[in-house]
């Protein structure tokens, strides 16, 4: 597979979400590798990460000699950086060399990023996840925990009521909060604060989406009993059950009264798609991408729009009165 000339860095990003589904991805590889010898890239500084997607796609292939050549020529490339893509590179390395057996060898790669975990945002997953391929769960808990505890220890003032007054911390909780949940530990007082601010993430994220479009976002019943068994707190976004979930967007219909409203079907598949919602970064908004609508109101005699199978003057009608 040719690769255009000149490489940009968002060309770079573009093929980082494509290559795994490309007919030849080892091909794109090397064609990247060709591209940092030939000097295709616009940004000479791009070789690093052209050099680190090419030793991800080979080590997706089990070519782990490649993906190692690759990832050294890197970490060279980067020469006297110190910032995360380097220390993500490195963890890389401890990555491809555990899975080549080299175990001694990767361990002494990922030692000194331990302090990392208390700089980058980032850097909690891509270290927790060469500790995981290298079968080091229980490590990846225990660095996890010291990074939790030291952040919270300089930390001022109570604990963090939301993702964004979390920063670091946010991402450092929700990487342990995930390892210990593949352990199978029990729930300590860091878990519940995890917890609890994915779910006020969610919550936040919920109602950017909702505000996010003039439509209205109507959970059936059988997403809104998932929503709200996995974001308990989204109850005081869309009610606390889903008769109370139709009452209010019932006088809401009402309030605007205007002819042809428009209802938007939610789901937490959707909500989902558009991004993790324990994500801090995510904040796209499921509702505007959705092709489904129920238009509001229905024939008093027709079938409500709530999909409850009873007329509408009989179900959601009288709700707006309540």
């Amino acid at each position: 597979m040719a690769l255009k000339a000149d490489l940009t860095s968002t060309d770079l990003a573009e093929i980082r979400q494509s290559a795994l589904g490309a007919a030849d991805p080892l091909g794109v590889a090397a064609e990247l590798v060709s591209a940092v010898d030939a000097g295709r890239l616009s940004d000479p500084d791009d070789a690093g990460l052209a050099l680190v997607l090419a030793a991800e796609i080979a080590e997706s292939r089990s070519k782990l000699d490649a993906a190692l050549r690759y990832v050294e020529r890197a970490l060279d490339a980067y020469d006297k950086r110190d910032d995360s893509p380097v220390a993500a590179a490195r963890a890389l390395r401890a990555r491809i060399l555990f899975r080549a057996g080299r175990e001694d060898e990767a361990v002494a790669e990922l030692e000194p990023l331990r302090p990392v975990l208390t700089q980058y945002p980032d850097a909690p997953a891509y270290v927790t996840v060469a500790l995981a391929v290298g079968g080091r769960a229980r490590l990846a808990e225990e660095w996890l925990t010291g990074a939790v505890e030291e952040v919270l220890a300089e930390r001022e003032g109570p604990a963090p009521t939301s993702a964004e007054d979390a920063g670091l911390l946010f991402f450092l909780l929700q990487q342990r909060h995930r390892i210990r949940h593949t352990l199978g530990r029990s729930h300590d007082a860091h878990d519940v604060l995890a917890e609890r601010l994915e779910t006020k993430l969610a919550n936040a994220n919920a109602r950017t989406a909702a505000e996010a479009t003039d439509d209205l976002v109507f959970w059936p019943k059988a997403e809104f009993d998932q929503l709200v068994e996995r974001w308990p707190a989204l109850t005081e976004t869309y009610g606390a059950d889903w008769d109370e979930h139709r009452a209010r967007l019932e006088r809401e219909l009402v309030r605007r009264s205007g002819p042809d409203l428009v209802l938007v079907p939610g789901t937490v598949a959707g909500l989902e798609a558009a991004g993790d919602p324990a994500d801090p970064q995510t904040r796209a908004s499921y509702v505007s991408n959705s092709t489904e609508h129920i238009n509001w109101p229905p024939e008093r005699n027709a079938p409500c729009w709530c999909g409850s199978g009873i007329k509408y003057k009989k179900c959601c009608l009288p709700r707006s009165r309540g």
